[in-house]
């Protein structure tokens, strides 16, 4: 269910996620409101889980990790057994930066940022190594064109 919120809490939130480091002061100026008003909302949408953690982007290539794949995964198990095992390795892996279960004929997708195609060739010995995996494949995405977290609120 999605959570109420009004034209102020959007505009806080537009604020939060264009740069979320900003003093309260200056949301508060840019929003039209005080610093104490927009102080609880940000406190009310923390607690009701409107806004998550707090965290830093960081610029992939410019740490060396040049190289994204997004992987498509089908299994011929889909016992519990099976997906607690292939869940927990993913999430033992930092490069698997998303993971998702999908409808249709692919039964996951992974998102993994390596320094280059032998680290993902270590990364794919190392999951086939720990998880039985029907089909993998990988597609090297060679420009990334659009890339957000900012929600259209």
């Amino acid at each position: 269910m999605a959570a109420r919120i009004d034209e102020l809490d959007r505009k806080i939130l537009g604020e939060l996620q264009d740069d979320a480091s900003q003093s309260l002061d200056d949301i508060a100026k840019k929003v039209g409101s005080s610093k104490t008003p927009v102080w609880n909302r940000i406190r009310k949408m923390r607690e009701t889980g409107v806004i998550g953690r707090q965290t830093v982007i960081l610029d992939a290539e410019a740490l060396g990790f040049e190289a994204c794949f997004f992987v498509l995964i089908r299994t011929s198990a889909h016992e519990a057994d099976w997906q607690a095992k292939f869940l927990a390795a993913l999430k033992s892996r930092p490069e698997v930066l998303e993971a998702h279960r999908l409808a249709g004929d692919i039964d996951y997708i992974l998102k993994v940022q390596v320094r280059n195609a032998r680290a993902y060739d270590e990364f794919y010995q190392a999951l086939i190594s720990e998880v039985q995996i029907y089909n993998v494949t990988a597609l090297l995405s060679m420009e990334e064109i659009k890339s957000t977290t900012i929600l259209p609120v």
